[in-house]
């Protein structure tokens, strides 16, 4: 990066840090730095979350994807997902209560987290390479919460926000996928004892193992892999709800039971 780009990659760091730590909103990056480009975006990402994790003692604890409906793609006029980091300390234990108060305005969406059993080095992963990769899945949610003012913002924008990333959970009980097609499993999304909408599993770019194989290829352009054994969250299977105190959120996704949040 140039000096120039240096100096607003720092106040950009900054401008989301504070936003971070005080609960509050901001405008766009992009209002006053149009020409974020996507390489930078990511290196912003990695400098916020590795902040994050030593402010809170904790650690990175997985990757999660975005972006992985053609409706939200067309909607941000991309061709391709997202990716973001997962921190353990901002992982909800199953059972546990969200404190929406902790938050600006989230919501809630239902998503399949799975479990890699070997190592993906890009370039090169194939859905094919992805989906023998898949050791297990379970039911999971994530609670996003954009730093952005309305949830107003362009592509770079939310890469550097960690993909509008706030709080997971995911469910223990963790189903072995062999002989399993995630791209068949029908999914419920419930809010307080109401069926909200309904999908399946190919609602992650048709099957979970391609997000898989993007999300391998993807890191590997920054020097990265996905080493077995990591967490990732594979996208919405629907669009996200807006949830508040006293919200019961459930999903539940066939042969992978049930998960449910409650916020307070």
């Amino acid at each position: 990066m140039t000096s120039v780009a240096t100096d607003k990659a720092a106040a950009a760091l900054g401008k989301l840090q504070a936003a971070n730590d005080g609960r509050s909103e901001i405008e766009p990056l992009t209002d006053t730095w149009p020409e974020l480009d996507e390489h930078t975006a990511y290196a912003i990402q990695k400098r916020l979350v590795v902040g994050q994790t030593k402010s809170e003692h904790t650690h990175i604890s997985g990757l999660k994807l975005g972006l992985t409906s053609v409706a939200k793609q067309k909607q941000m006029s991309v061709g391709e997902p997202i990716y973001g980091l997962l921190i353990a300390s901002r992982m909800i234990g199953e059972g546990d209560p969200l404190h929406v108060a902790s938050l600006i305005h989230p919501k809630a969406e239902p998503e399949i987290a799975i479990v890699t059993g070997r190592d993906l080095q890009g370039p090169g992963v194939t859905p094919e390479h992805a989906r023998a990769a898949i050791e297990s899945a379970s039911c999971a949610m994530e609670i996003i919460d954009s730093r952005y003012k309305d949830f107003r913002f362009t592509l770079t924008d939310v890469i550097a926000d960690n993909t509008s990333a706030a709080r997971h959970t995911i469910s223990a009980y963790r189903v072995p996928v062999k002989d399993l097609d995630l791209r068949t499993l029908g999914v419920v999304f419930e809010k307080n004892g109401e069926v909200v909408t309904t999908a399946a599993g190919a609602a992650i770019l048709g099957d979970p193992a391609v997000g898989l194989a993007w999300l391998a290829n993807k890191v590997a352009e920054h020097g990265e892999s996905i080493p077995a054994g990591t967490v990732v969250m594979t996208g919405a299977l629907t669009d996200a709800i807006a949830i508040a105190p006293g919200d019961v959120v459930r999903v539940s996704i066939a042969q992978l039971g049930s998960l449910s949040l409650r916020c307070t």
